[in-house]
């Protein structure tokens, strides 16, 4: 028996048959395959067997595509063989022939969706349904076309490289992947090539490295590049697909340019009154370059203005600035050069052959006259004065002029916002200033006056400068005592006692120091003094028995005398009032004299005090009185007071009189109304006389009294002149109990008849009720 195995190989079926051999092996030869091809094959223990299939993607033909056929041993050909298909796509994919065991492909297949299907097929019989060979695998792959292009990871790229760099300088490297199988033919082997970016950059076929193509590439004059590369699968062979990516390529910046003035010289000029610090102008060194390449540092190398002006950097712009350094002086000197030099602060050693990267410009600045102020000789002044100075002396002088070419005279003044008290005066021609008035120096030491100058053909240019004025020291004050000393001398005290120690001040200041000495105008026959030479003094008893009753005060005329010159002397009274004191000197009593003499207290001090507490007292009473008699306010303040309706009293009025203008029992009682009573409490400008009509007799309710009683106010000329409010409590006359109210009840708390109640209706039958019943209580009792 012979098997048969269909390979679809390459587009081609063979169909081979197969020989045994005598040690039962199965050596199946090709002898159309070429020698490599041919190999040995082994008995299998299933009757039949195949290999893998092999199918194109992409198939595009009207018909199924034809993979192979299945063929058992065990068919004989007459039908009862029933070939199976299970495994990937069988059934849907890939359709068997159950009788002839040929396989199809329903659909175009992807070789890279899906590179191979593995199957499995089995032969059963029609009539049994049982297997007839075992159950075998197989696999059917998908042979590859070229059916897709080269693709790059991205579609842009961005790279840098800086300038001026050598051939062959890396920039990127590009890697492009294709779907296609790699180990089958070349339809996925690249090969890359440049497309658009020549003669600047080239790339490498095999790797995809871009490096530089051109040396000495300048950013200053080309900084972007746009790169295309390709890549073609078939290893670049006509036919091939095809992928390119872009790359845009930037040249970064070296310092390869040394920064340049565009002009060899710069004219500034700048006002003398120009304050120091401030701007004269802007030069700037070009540089082609960009960032820290491009930074520049200025300085001055030469000139006459190098201690006048100086030069700085702007970080930001990259411009020198010239500022003043020191005052100008249009007068003194009005033309200045400077020799400014510009230099990169980041030098690149490669470039340094390309020229020194600094370069130099003059600068020429004059000096523009403005009219400025006068200008004093010193600022501040300082003018020192004896206090005794008489009135109208010189005590010193300011002088100031005008800086400017024109020299225009100057006039002085003082401010005398600064003199106040109109102490000082100034010769508005030559500076000189005098006293107006003495000075005294324990008044005020320092005098601060300002001076003005001003320019004479122009007063809006003023100078001011403080004039200090110190007050010298004259010994025109007398020393005096320290203090108010309250001394006493006690009764029982012994001669050679210490009753007071005393001390001395003096407003003067003398140079070296106080110096003071005290002593008795006259000889004392009970008190003696003891000069310390600290300057300070002590007061002795002279003898013992002091006594009240004979002197109750004795009064002690020191002289105090300083050491200055001219020497100044005063004396001063020391009040030594006489005590009692116990044994050991303490104070007991003493007479209400001594007490007020002790106390510096005089009798007419003492009757200037009484006087002015008795004034107090007096004003305190006036303001009382005042308060008392204060004015009332009107009832209307004037003519134009909208106020109505309402009419406030605020005082207590003078009883029933208050009550005319709306008597309440008048309401009540309509019957008995004074129809000659006249209201007292407003007068009328015209008296006319009273027309007011009876009251209704019957007044069937409150609403006709109250109309016939507006209608009566209407006509009533001698009615308030302003609108007031009218409250009417008429209770009406249907009642026939009449008015209830207590006020008219009678004046005395007598027995009373209560019969009528039940007379009175319904109304008042409980009332009825109570009071009878109430009486008859009583009488019972």
């Amino acid at each position: 028996m012979s098997t048969y195995i269909y390979v679809l190989n390459a587009m081609k079926i063979y169909n081979f048959p197969l020989s045994s051999g005598s040690d039962g092996n199965l050596f199946g030869e090709f002898p159309s395959l070429p020698e490599k091809d041919r190999r040995i094959l082994h008995r299998s223990k299933r009757g039949w067997m195949w290999n893998q299939f092999f199918l194109l993607e992409e198939y595009a033909g009207p018909d199924f595509q034809y993979v192979g056929k299945l063929h058992s041993d065990q068919d004989r050909g007459d039908g009862t063989v029933k070939y199976i298909l299970n495994g990937d796509g069988a059934g849907s994919l890939f359709l068997i022939d159950e009788n002839s065991g040929d396989i199809h492909a329903t659909k175009r297949l992807d070789r890279e969706e899906k590179a191979y299907y593995t199957l499995r097929a089995q032969a059963v019989s029609k009539r049994t349904g049982r297997p007839l060979e075992p159950e075998s695998e197989f696999i059917i792959k998908i042979h590859d076309i070229n059916d897709n292009e080269p693709k790059f990871s991205k579609e842009t790229y961005v790279a840098s490289v800086p300038e001026m760099s050598d051939v062959g300088t890396f920039v990127l490297q590009v890697t492009a992947t294709d779907a296609d199988d790699e180990q089958y033919g070349n339809s996925a082997k690249l090969v890359y090539s440049i497309l658009q970016g020549q003669p600047y950059f080239s790339v490498e076929s095999e790797t995809g490295i871009i490096r530089t193509a051109l040396s000495n590439m300048n950013r200053e004059n080309r900084e972007k590049y746009q790169v295309v590369i390709q890549a073609k699968d078939m290893a670049g062979q006509m036919g091939g697909l095809s992928g390119t990516t872009t790359i845009n390529i930037t040249l970064t910046d070296v310092n390869d340019s040394p920064p340049r003035f565009p002009h060899s010289s710069y004219h500034l000029s700048v006002l003398e009154s120009a304050e120091i610090g401030s701007t004269v102008g802007r030069i700037k060194a070009n540089d082609a370059d960009i960032g820290e390449n491009a930074e520049i540092q200025y300085s001055i190398i030469d000139g006459d203005g190098q201690d006048v002006f100086s030069i700085s950097t702007d970080r930001i712009t990259q411009e020198g600035i010239i500022t003043i350094k020191k005052p100008l002086d249009y007068e003194s000197k009005r033309m200045y050069t400077l020799k400014v030099e510009a230099t990169n602060t980041h030098l690149d050693h490669r470039f340094l052959h390309l020229g020194p990267f600094k370069d130099s410009a003059t600068v020429k600045i004059t000096a523009q006259d403005v009219d400025e102020p006068p200008i004093f000789s010193r600022n501040p002044y300082i003018i020192e004065v004896h206090e005794d100075t008489a009135a109208g002396s010189f005590i010193g002088a300011v002088a100031a002029w005008d800086p400017d070419a024109a020299n225009h005279p100057v006039k002085y003044s003082i401010d005398r916002h600064t003199d106040l008290d109109r102490l000082f005066n100034i010769d508005s021609g030559n500076g000189s200033i005098s006293t107006l008035q003495s000075l005294d120096r324990e008044m005020s030491k320092w005098h601060n006056i300002s001076v003005v100058a001003t320019e004479i053909n122009n007063p809006r240019q003023t100078t001011r400068v403080p004039v200090f004025i110190k007050v010298l020291d004259v010994n025109d004050n007398a020393p005096e005592f320290a203090m108010f000393y309250e001394t006493f001398v006690c009764e029982n005290v012994k001669a050679g006692q210490l009753i007071q120690t005393i001390s001395a001040v003096d407003t003067d200041e003398p140079l070296v120091g106080h110096k003071f000495a005290f002593s008795l105008t006259t000889v004392n026959p009970n008190f003696t003094i003891l000069d310390n030479e600290d300057n300070t003094a002590r007061i002795f008893t002279k003898r013992s028995g002091f006594s009240r009753r004979e002197t109750s005060i004795y009064l002690l005329p020191v002289v105090i005398s300083d050491n200055d010159y001219p020497i100044q002397s005063s004396t001063s009274t020391l009040t030594i009032g006489v005590c009692a004191c116990d044994r050991d000197g303490n104070m007991k009593a003493c007479s209400a004299e001594a007490l007020l003499r002790s106390a510096g207290l005089s009798t007419g001090a003492l009757v200037a005090i009484l006087l002015c507490v008795i004034i107090l007292l007096m004003i305190v009473v006036l303001f009382a009185a005042l308060r008392r008699q204060k004015k009332k306010e009107p009832l209307i303040i004037s003519k134009e007071d909208v106020r109505d309706n309402v009419v406030s009293y605020n005082d207590e009025g003078g009883g029933e009189e208050d009550t005319q203008a709306f008597d309440i029992g008048t309401l009540r009682n309509p019957e008995v109304m004074d129809a000659n009573k006249l209201r007292r409490d407003i007068i009328p400008e015209m008296l006319f006389p009273f027309r007011r009509t009876s009251p209704i007799k019957d007044n069937a309710d409150v609403r006709d009294f109250i109309s016939s009683r507006l209608q009566d106010n209407d006509a009533d000329p001698t009615a308030p002149p302003y609108d007031s409010l009218a409250t009417y409590a008429y209770e009406g006359n249907g009642s026939l109990a009449e008015s209830l109210s207590s006020l008219e009840s009678a004046a005395t708390e007598g027995d009373q008849e209560y019969d009528y109640l039940s007379n009175w209706g319904p109304q008042f039958k409980k009332l009825a009720d109570m009071y009878i019943g109430k009486d008859t209580d009583t009488d019972i009792a």
